[in-house]
């Protein structure tokens, strides 16, 4: 983990300011900084937070909102940051991740049709399936509206199963790496061999190792 240190003091104390210039200074020597903001009591989370949105223009690398059930992650991206990228940043503890909108991207796609709000939309790669109101004339899977459990038995199938009980994931240099049966199944057996000869591992679940060579 990352050294964290908490920077604390009454209400308009200067916590916020103080921040934004150790931000800068420790930017202007070469360190990634990130930041964590302990909400107010009552916080719902639904709304900008200025003084993370003040951490930000800091140069802060991204910033966690917390309050006492939830968190949100706010990260400057690139304008042109794909799916697969934002997933990584997501992280890997879900089975499947439904993403809203992204009718250009190289994800898989379910179109979403109602009879009242207009035709299909039009080349669209990837469709998969389409959700609809009424009866299409389309070679595309059709489902119903109102049949969810078929629907989610489609992604079940299709797309959260084929992932097998056991996944490895392996990014170098922020980049995802495919794996071949041998070098997953290498990596799997050395990870799972090492992390049982430490003393105090019970029962594995997941593994999660970060390397960061030094410049």
């Amino acid at each position: 983990m990352p050294a964290i240190v908490s920077i604390i003091g009454n209400s308009e104390s200067g916590k916020t300011t103080l921040i934004e210039k150790l931000i800068r200074e420790l930017k202007s020597r070469k360190y990634r900084v990130a930041t964590i903001k302990h909400a107010p009591e009552g916080s719902t989370l639904d709304e900008p937070d200025k003084d993370t949105s003040r951490h930000l223009q800091a140069g802060s690398e991204a910033t966690i909102i917390s309050s006492k059930d939830k968190m949100a992650l706010l990260k400057p991206v690139a304008p042109d940051i794909t799916l697969h990228e934002m997933a990584r940043i997501l992280g890997e503890d879900c089975d499947i991740i439904l993403a809203e909108g992204f009718k250009q991207g190289d994800a898989p796609k379910i179109e979403v049709h109602r009879k009242d709000a207009g035709p299909l939309l039009k080349d669209i790669k990837k469709l998969v399936a389409i959700a609809t109101d009424e009866p299409l004339e389309t070679k595309t899977r059709q489902f119903s509206l109102e049949d969810i459990t078929a629907l989610a038995d489609f992604l079940e199938k299709g797309y959260i199963k084929p992932l097998g009980e056991q996944r490895l994931s392996l990014y170098v240099n922020d980049t995802p790496i495919a794996l071949s049966a041998f070098p997953r199944e290498f990596f799997t057996s050395v990870l799972l061999a090492m992390a049982n000869c430490l003393k105090g591992v019970g029962k594995i679940n997941t593994i999660k190792v970060f390397f960061k060579k030094k410049e």
